[in-house]
């Protein structure tokens, strides 16, 4: 059973979303929150395998969340669902370390489908959100840390911006499960990334992929 929290200042809104995740045989929405800090809280009492959060909140917005969740709990798989797609909600949130990024005119059975996904160790991004990447964030750097990535971690890099799971790239390239998690653990080392997402990230602003 996946467990969701979910943060969203609209009360109509978290009852239609939660009463559809409610019904699927896999997927429990374990809590609810109106707001920022009222996320960060339960997020960190109940440690749910995935939060869905909302962006514009009274209090305490949902990239200040994100960051003070991630901050105190690495781990935390965040979906952002929201109806903004402005620069300055999608890269800081992200930045902030969301996992997924989608938005409310998403059907539900879709933003069920995302849930799945990232807690299987994928990245959904709206398609918009990736155009918004790929054309933004193509910019040099003075340091090109992909550069020290060997051909195999390269390999894999190329296979996680697909958005394989470790699974996924292990069937695919015949290789352990093992050796696929030190593969990309070494991965975000050199790109000094902490997640797949960012990983992905810096893979399109370098135009790797």
């Amino acid at each position: 059973m996946i467990t969701v929290l979910f943060a969203d200042d609209h009360e109509m809104v978290r009852i239609g979303v939660s009463a559809y995740l409610s019904a699927q045989s896999d997927i429990e929405v374990i809590a609810e929150a109106d707001d920022g800090g009222n996320a960060v809280e339960l997020a960190l009492e109940h440690r749910p395998d995935i939060i869905l959060m909302d962006l514009v909140m009274e209090e305490m917005d949902g990239i200040e969340a994100t960051k003070r969740i991630v901050d105190q709990w690495p781990e935390a798989k965040i979906i952002i669902v929201t109806s903004f797609l402005d620069d300055e909600k999608v890269y800081p949130a992200l930045e902030a370390g969301a996992t997924s990024y989608m938005l409310k005119t998403s059907k539900a059975e879709e933003i069920a489908k995302a849930i799945r996904a990232t807690y299987e160790g994928q990245s959904i991004l709206e398609p918009e959100v990736t155009g918004k990447i790929m054309t933004k964030m193509r910019k040099p750097d003075v340091k090109d840390l992909h550069e020290e990535l060997t051909k195999r971690e390269m390999e894999i890099l190329m296979l996680m911006a697909e958005g394989k799971t470790n699974q996924e790239i292990s069937d695919q390239l015949f290789i352990a499960l093992k050796t696929v998690k030190v593969h990309v653990s070494n991965i975000l080392g050199k790109l000094q990334v902490h997640d797949r997402t960012q990983a992905v990230i810096y893979a399109f602003k370098h135009n790797l992929v």
